[in-house]
């Protein structure tokens, strides 16, 4: 390869989006952010929903731009957050898709755990238990029985620029519906729950061609990807020693350790750890971490009853000079799983008063130290039960840009974090596209393209404290 390459990547994430341009060479592996643009949940009269027509806009946008700066652009790439679908008839949507955190998924854990106790579907799925996994939304959904097939978000919107219905196996493991141990549609469970066999599309491997996007476009081949985002960020983290964790960080935190088989111990299942797919078959053997969205929704709400927007790195670095907390709160804690008044939840967590403007300091730096202890439990519970001992941690995506959680998480775990970088998740859907386009040779394996990464964004190294 001595040429550069360039591929299309989409990157949709639960509270933003982008569209970049990857470009690969022999010694290059850059990112050019053609668009971002907002995303998040929104309220309509039956609970909270993606605005999908708006964030569909937003991918043809970004996408007709990047191939007006870049016409060598040879294929395109989605990611995207895991487990809310678009049920579709005839070629399209029967409604907006929901937002994994609407209340009603709460009627379709009853519904599934009456038919199938918790226990057995961690065997089968090797899933934590999470009252958004899409099966449970599938069983809340009233309109699943109108509908002829099912997408997940990326594998929607490769539809709509193929014309093709697939999903994609990394993502489709998030669902519930895959067994662990063969990666296949687990018929047996489908039918016992109830559900329509039928809406579930064929599965893809990522580096398989979907299709080809319309003349409008270039006609151009859309590459499956690590379709869920996680997937494809832990592609990119440059893992430096068989002891290595990592932490993708970003909306939720996602940490575990890369194996070669799944780990479905009653202790896995007690410790709330998770089996999912990962490209070229390895295991995410992670646990999900309420992440920066603590944060962020902090600030948003403070930002409205300032009538004013804050400064983020401000007030970070006024947190990171003020004592560290006494007393830190549980991210899991289901009072902080919807959208609405985050400070106000928080407190009371913590059993005080919703904060003054001079506590804000103080109050950010708490949430960022319960994320950093969240993280190192974690950490520490996946080295115990995959008996590894974790000698350093990754933490990628944008967590790695706020240094006080990086610090705070060296502190807690005890041991060095190794941040960025940055963008793992578009640089991930970047190498597997460009390693499907022969760009590194016949064999390429996962360790080449992080060694790439290693070259090309150096970490940054946060050792632990006495």
């Amino acid at each position: 390869m001595t040429a550069l390459r360039a591929v299309a990547a989409v990157d949709l994430g639960a509270t933003s989006g982008r569209v970049m341009i990857g470009r690969v060479g022999d010694a290059t592996l850059e990112l050019e952010e053609v668009s971002r643009f907002p995303n998040g949940p929104v309220e309509r009269a039956d609970g909270w929903h993606w605005d999908i027509e708006a964030l569909w806009a937003h991918v043809r946008a970004g996408l007709a731009e990047a191939m007006r700066r870049e016409p060598r652009i040879e294929s395109i790439g989605i990611d995207s957050w895991a487990v809310d679908y678009g049920l579709l008839r005839d070629g399209q949507l029967l409604a907006e898709p929901f937002h994994y955190r609407d209340a009603r998924t709460a009627h379709g854990v009853e519904a599934v755990h009456g038919s199938v106790p918790f226990e057995e579907l961690h065997r089968r799925n090797g899933l934590q238990f999470l009252p958004f996994t899409t099966m449970y939304q599938y069983a809340a959904d009233p309109r699943i029985g109108e509908a002829e097939t099912s997408l997940l978000i990326p594998d929607l919107f490769a539809q709509r620029l193929t014309g093709r219905a697939v999903t994609e196996r990394t993502n489709a493991s998030t669902t519930g519906l895959l067994d662990v141990r063969t990666g296949e549609w687990d018929a047996d469970l489908v039918a016992t729950l109830g559900l329509p066999a039928s809406v579930l599309p064929p599965l893809v491997d990522p580096g398989e061609t979907i299709g080809t996007t319309s003349a409008e476009l270039g006609a151009v081949p859309v590459v499956a990807v690590g379709s869920h985002d996680t997937a494809s960020a832990v592609v990119a983290v440059p893992l430096s020693t068989p002891g290595a964790a990592y932490v993708s960080c970003g909306t939720w935190g996602l940490v575990g350790l890369e194996l070669p088989e799944p780990i479905v111990t009653d202790a896995a299942r007690a410790a709330g750890f998770t089996n999912e797919g990962g490209v070229d078959g390895r295991v995410r053997f992670l646990h999900n971490v309420t992440g920066l969205w603590l944060l962020s929704e902090t600030v948003r709400a403070w930002e409205e009853e300032d009538g004013a927007a804050i400064d983020l790195p401000a007030l970070l670095a006024r947190a990171a000079s003020v004592p560290s907390p006494a007393r830190l709160f549980d991210t899991d804690d289901p009072s902080l799983a919807a959208p609405g008044d985050m400070p106000a939840r928080i407190a009371a967590l913590l059993g005080g008063d919703r904060p003054s403007r001079s506590f804000r300091p103080m109050f950010a730096r708490i949430i960022v130290e319960s994320i950093a202890e969240a993280f190192a439990r974690a950490v520490r519970t996946a080295g115990a039960l995959a008996s590894r001992e974790v000698d350093v941690i990754h933490l990628v995506g944008g967590g790695a840009r706020n240094a006080l959680l990086c610090r705070a998480t060296a502190d807690r775990a005890g041991v060095p974090v190794l941040a960025g970088p940055v963008e793992a998740t578009a640089l991930g859907n970047v190498l597997v596209q460009a390693r499907a386009l022969g760009c590194f040779g016949a064999g390429a394996s996962l360790e080449d393209l992080r060694a790439r990464v290693a070259r090309a964004y150096p970490p940054l190294r946060y050792d632990p404290r006495p």
